[in-house]
């Protein structure tokens, strides 16, 4: 069988959060991700959370005619937790994929996968509602979350999970402990695609330490990368960054 690179979705998060040191327009959100996207992305994600220090709510639908107008059969990914505020949001500018995170809004980032077997009631009912809008739901979960947590997060209806892998990330020093954490990524991920649910990964991700993941999970459908690519973006640019991240995708 002939193994499909993971398709790259370009967060946007970081280079909002630079344009807004200033009140001025740039660096442009829009601008920057048209770059990444005739440079090879498939699609870009934003996660807008509710006090806008990063993506702002103006920028969604911006972003939404960008890929329908330049890039028709790119996704666009909204993450978040799913508030009625949120909600509202995503089902007003119609992304092709929702990823819910189980956030606090006073987090710098997101830092841990959902209570599937907790919250699986909550997260049932949030997951049929967009669905029933056309959207792609996908889960953000620990990396250890194994089998009993992807068959609860399968009974929630979801269609993929996407796996944090921020443990993973902070090995970037130590190659046993980054091992140990491709052991756990790679069990949960066999778990998911075992229940029948696709895999995203996403956090701390870079273009050093993605061969071995996609290595070790073939089947894995999206990675979602900001701060790493945008970090490289600095040094080679958007367009330069985006190709070394495809090539490490093995693209």
């Amino acid at each position: 069988m002939i193994r499909m690179p993971a398709k790259l979705s370009v967060n946007l998060n970081a280079i909002a959060m630079l344009r807004n040191r200033r009140d001025l327009p740039w660096p442009s959100v829009t601008g920057l991700g048209r770059i990444a996207m005739q440079a090879g992305a498939h699609g870009l994600t934003v996660h807008p959370r509710p006090d806008q220090r990063h993506i702002r709510f103006a920028d969604l639908p911006e972003i939404r005619a960008l890929l329908d107008d330049e890039f028709p059969g790119a996704e666009f990914n909204i993450e978040g937790y799913p508030t009625e505020d949120f909600l509202a949001l995503v089902e007003e500018n119609e992304p092709d994929q929702v990823t819910l995170v189980p956030d606090d809004p006073t987090q710098s980032t997101s830092d841990h996968g959902w209570d599937f077997a907790g919250q699986g009631n909550f997260l049932r009912d949030c997951v049929q509602r967009l669905k029933a809008k056309g959207m792609r739901v996908s889960l953000f979960a620990d990396p250890d979350a194994g089998v009993t947590g992807m068959e609860a997060a399968r009974a929630t209806g979801a269609d993929r999970v996407e796996l944090f892998t921020g443990p993973y990330g902070a090995c970037f020093d130590d190659p046993k402990a980054a091992a140990r954490q491709i052991d756990l990524l790679g069990e949960t991920a066999d778990a998911a695609h075992a229940a029948g649910l696709a895999i995203n990964a996403g956090h701390d991700l870079t273009v050093d330490n993605l061969p071995a993941l996609v290595a070790r999970i073939p089947f894995l459908a999206e990675v979602s990368i900001g701060h790493g690519l945008t970090a490289d973006a600095l040094e080679f640019g958007m367009a330069g960054a985006v190709k070394r991240f495809n090539d490490a995708l093995g693209d």
